[in-house]
This record gives structure tokens, sequence and C-alpha cells, in this order.
């Protein structure tokens, strides 16, 4: 928990009992959720981490010493209170992902060395305070995925939403002076977007199975072909009620 307005000192030891293993078996150091209001430098010695997690905190500032966390592929800022980034953050050219959601940057705060970002896949722009975005973000070719909801935007730069590889784009909740318009322009990314919704990949084993199950369903009913119909035959009914008449005492009996 934090401590008054200095919050809470992190050692090189918890920092060192902060690492975890993520799923692809990369080292991650998780220091989300505990009350850090400075940068702690003795985390530069782990420097060697591939994911790195300081969301959730205090921070208002991100030193140029992050530069030394060059294998760095996932970094996670969001819901903190910084103002600015770097500019050193244009060095982190193994990173893949980045979210600097929830914070209080501006536009002229953003260093534009974001655009050498060149491996970023996704990045989480939202609850801030942009009122633009650079159009030199167009520069980040293999982005798929952006957030930009809860800003101060009125428009997008071309140079973003026709990024070659952009899967989604979140924009919500922003001041777009004509909605509709802006609804337009991200039609193309709406239709492609569509396409990824149930992706094998991100459904859990049972929701997999289940669809694969109705698949098959609908599969089978497909590839049934209609047998020609054949004329009922009762042979004991030639004779209107023949069968039935002999039988009588016995189907009451029943």
């Amino acid at each position: 928990k934090a401590k008054g307005q200095k919050g809470r000192k992190i050692t090189l030891k918890i920092a060192k009992n902060s690492i975890r293993i993520s799923f692809d078996g990369g080292r991650r150091l998780d220091l989300s959720k505990m009350g850090i209001t400075t940068f702690p430098k003795c985390i530069l010695k782990l420097a060697d981490v591939d994911e790195l997690d300081l969301s959730r905190n205090m921070l208002k500032k991100i030193p140029s010493s992050i530069q030394k966390f060059q294998k760095l592929r996932w970094l996670d800022l969001h819901s903190n209170q910084l103002e600015e980034l770097p500019e050193a953050i244009g060095t982190l050219q193994n990173l893949f992902y980045l979210n600097i959601c929830n914070n209080k940057l501006t536009t002229r705060n953003l260093p534009e060395e974001l655009n050498l970002l060149k491996n970023l896949r996704i990045l989480n722009l939202g609850l801030n305070c942009l009122d633009s975005i650079p159009t030199s973000l167009g520069a980040l070719k293999e982005l798929k995925e952006i957030g930009l909801f809860d800003n101060a935007l009125t428009t997008i730069p071309n140079s973003v939403k026709k990024l070659p590889k952009l899967k989604k784009l979140n924009a919500k909740r922003n001041p777009f002076p004509d909605s509709t318009k802006e609804e337009q322009h991200s039609d193309s990314i709406k239709r492609i977007e569509t396409l990824y919704l149930v992706q094998e990949k991100d459904l859990c084993c049972s929701c997999l199975k289940m669809c694969q199950d109705e698949k098959d369903k609908l599969n089978e009913l497909k590839n049934v072909t209609p047998s020609p119909s054949k004329k009922p035959s009762f042979p004991l009914l030639l004779t209107p009620n023949s069968s039935a008449k002999d039988n009588q005492e016995e189907w009451r009996l029943r």
C-alpha cells in the first residue's frame, strides 16, 4: 500500500520477487498496484526482462533511463498520472505492446519518437487529454490495434486510419464534429475488424468446441440430400379397420 505522499519504496529484493514467467516463457517484472510514485531506480539492474508492468500506480514521470530495457517487448503504464513520456521510449525497438491508457498525457507531451517503434502492434492512448493525433504515427506500419477513446479528438489523421495492418481502431467518446462522417471514414476498419471476431485463438476450449459442434451440425444439414418420397405401405389395413376389428378386445385390455 502507498505510504502517504512518498509512496512505497521498491527495493531490488522486492523487484526480484516480482518477476514472473509469462505464457510464452519471457520474464515479466510485475510492479502493478504497488503504490509507487517515482520510477524505482533499482529495477534498472533488471533491465533484461521482456515485459514490464508498472500499471495502476501513481507515477508522474518515466525517466530517460527506460532506454536500458532494450529487450522489452511489452510495456504497461496504464492508470498512472503520467503527464509526459521521454523521447528515449523510441529506442525500445523490440516493443510490440504499449499501454499508456488512463493518464494525463497531452498531444504536446507525446514524443515524436513514438514513430520509431517500428515493431509496435498494439498502442493504447485512450483516456488521456489528447486533442489531436500526430500524423507521424502513420509510420507504425505494423500497428494492428490502436485505442484513442475518451480523449478530446476532433479528427483522426488519414495516415493513422489507413495503416496497412490496422484491424481495430477504438475512437469512441471523442467530440468529433460530425460523428456520422467519422463513422464513414472508419468503416473500412470496422469491416476488417469483423473478420477477426471469432478467431479460434480468441476462444476458450469450451466455446471453441461449442462453435465447432454447431458448425458440424450445420454442415450435416447442408449435406443431407432429400430422399425421394415413398408412398406409405400398410398391408394390414388394405380393408378399412380390418386389423383393428379383429384385435379390438386385445387392444382394450392393453
